[in-house]
Formats: C-alpha cells, structure tokens, sequence
C-alpha cells in the first residue's frame, strides 16, 4: 500500500473545514459553491481564475482552482490553500474560509480594488500620472512586511513577487496576493528554478538550483521600478534576451528624480551578488523604509483622487 504523503495527510485535514466560511461576524455551515452567485470575472492567478461573487449580500473574491492528476499542480492548490488560511498577517489577503468539490478548490476571500499592474497599465499611465513615492513607500512596507511573516511564521518564501500580485483596497490597504508557487524553505534555503514569472526572477534562480529570501527582495525591486516609471525596466523580444538581461546586464536603476533614500533601497534590493543583498531586518533597518512605517498616509483618498480623474 502507497504510503501517503504529508501534503497529503494535510489536504484530508484541510477537507473537513470545507465550507466553513466566516465573513465578519456571520458564520456559515455548509456552503455549497452553487449558493455563491458570480457578479464578474476578476482576473487569473498562478494556478486559478478569481471572480467576484455575493452571499447574502455579503461580497466576496473566489478563486477557482481545478484538482487533476498533475502532482505539482496539486501542490499548489495544497500551498495557497495552506498559506491564505492559516494566517493572520494584515500585509495578506484575507481568507473567509474554502469549499472543495470533487475535482475544484474554491478559496474565499476579501475583495479588494484591483491590483497593482491594473492601477499602473490602466489608471496611471493613461493619465500620464505617476505613482508618488510615498503610495511606492506604502506598498514597499505593506509587502517586506507579509513576506517576512511568511518567512517568520511558516517558513515559507512567495516566489511570484509582482505587480499583479499586490492588492489594493478602496481605503488603501495594501496586501500581498496568490500563493500557488510559495516554496517550503529548508534551513532558510528554497530549489527549484522553473516556478515564477521569468521577468520578476533573480540572477541566482536562473543561474543556480538553490536561493533564499533575497531573491524574493530582487522581486520587489523590479518591481518597485515598474511602479515607479510605469514600465518594465528590461527591453528583450525573446525569453533567451531577458535571462541575458537580467544575468549579463548591470541591474537597472531608478531614475534621479526620486529621492536618495528611495534610490538606495531599490539599489541595495537589486544587488546582483546575492550575498550583497539585504534581508528584511536590514531592508527595515533602512532611513527609506523606517519613515514610510512610521508616516501615517491616506492611499485610500489618493486612489479615490485616481479613479474620479480617470472617470472625468
């Protein structure tokens, strides 16, 4: 008799919670996926499409994910379902709870406005805006924050670090998002090169087998430019172009325009010698981070300003 694995003891556990959903104070027993009843399509994740659905009146982002007979998939149904609902850190998306059927895994969770790629591509740039520097110094703190309980509290690097995978909510809350390809660290160490998007990914991880949390911190800087210029900071045609970037070329900078502090935190992120690159104590430790943490700003009606403009 196959003798079965962890994840797999963990996934039976996991089923006899199926159901179960608690939106606020309301608690439910029993959900059925059919008692959930689409509004729209809200965009696709590493391993599932999300849409946004009602309960009673009560909203909420589902995100679907098919069981098949694909073990890595599998695994990464296992992982987003083990992250999102065993955590309780404000940097991440919140769970309600799940259903399982016989062949799909329905996460519920909170709805938020849209994500960071969609601000960028379809509100700011548009507009010929830019994002200012103290929202980029918020989503900065919002995500060195959830990646560090993700490391802290479950040993867990996200490995999918992108704009499309930070939130943000109408009052502004930022939060980290889609935990398909998170990976199990062994003695503060990650493997496995071919999981994440091949634009967000570090020198090490195309180069070795091997990598730790600062290949996640590359993540952020890339995208902290993106953000920043409203563009992908690397020119390739082919995927052959971008690995030769990202492995041959200088990382890129932000332009001198920003502020010093912002300059020096993107620059220390994007050290190509992993071993120069900060962990998240040093990146906290630094005059940039420290006064977006302390600095109490109201994303929430620099959004609101964003979205009214766009709608003049």
């Amino acid at each position: 008799m196959k003798r079965p694995k962890p994840e797999d003891r963990g996934y039976e556990k996991i089923k006899t919670n199926s159901g179960k959903l608690e939106i606020g104070p309301e608690q439910y027993e029993n959900v059925k996926i059919e008692q959930l009843r689409i509004i729209s399509e809200l965009g696709f994740g590493a391993c599932g499409n999300v849409t946004k659905r009602t309960l009673n009146n009560r909203m909420l982002a589902v995100k679907e994910m098919k069981k098949t007979s694909n073990e890595e998939e599998n695994k990464r149904i296992y992982m987003d379902l083990q992250v999102i609902t065993c955590n309780d850190c404000p940097f991440i998306v919140k769970s309600y709870g799940y259903i399982i059927t016989f062949d799909h895994v329905y996460i519920c969770m909170e709805t938020m406005a849209m994500c960071l790629d969609k601000l960028y591509k379809n509100y700011i740039k548009p507009q010929n805006m830019c994002i200012p520097e103290w929202v980029l110094g918020k989503v900065t703190v919002s995500v060195v924050e959830a990646l560090r309980y993700l490391k802290n509290e479950h040993e867990i690097i996200h490995r999918d670090v992108k704009p499309s995978n930070i939130l943000i909510d109408l009052n502004g809350n930022i939060k980290l998002c889609d935990f398909g390809i998170a990976g199990k660290l062994i003695d503060s160490i990650a493997s496995t090169t071919s999981l994440g998007c091949a634009a967000y990914l570090s020198p090490e991880r195309m180069q070795c087998s091997q990598y730790d949390i600062r290949a996640d911190i590359w993540s952020l800087g890339i995208t902290l430019i993106e953000l920043a210029i409203s563009e992908y900071p690397y020119q390739f045609n082919t995927h052959f172009e971008l690995m030769c970037a990202i492995t041959g070329l200088p990382a890129p900078k932000l332009p001198e325009h920003f502020s010093p502090e912002f300059r020096n935190f993107v620059d220390k992120s994007l050290e190509k010698n992993v071993e120069d690159r900060p962990k998240y104590k040093q990146l906290g430790n630094m005059i940039w981070f420290q006064n977006h943490k302390s600095l109490d700003y109201d994303v929430g009606a620099w959004l609101s300003d964003v979205l009214e403009d766009d709608d003049s």
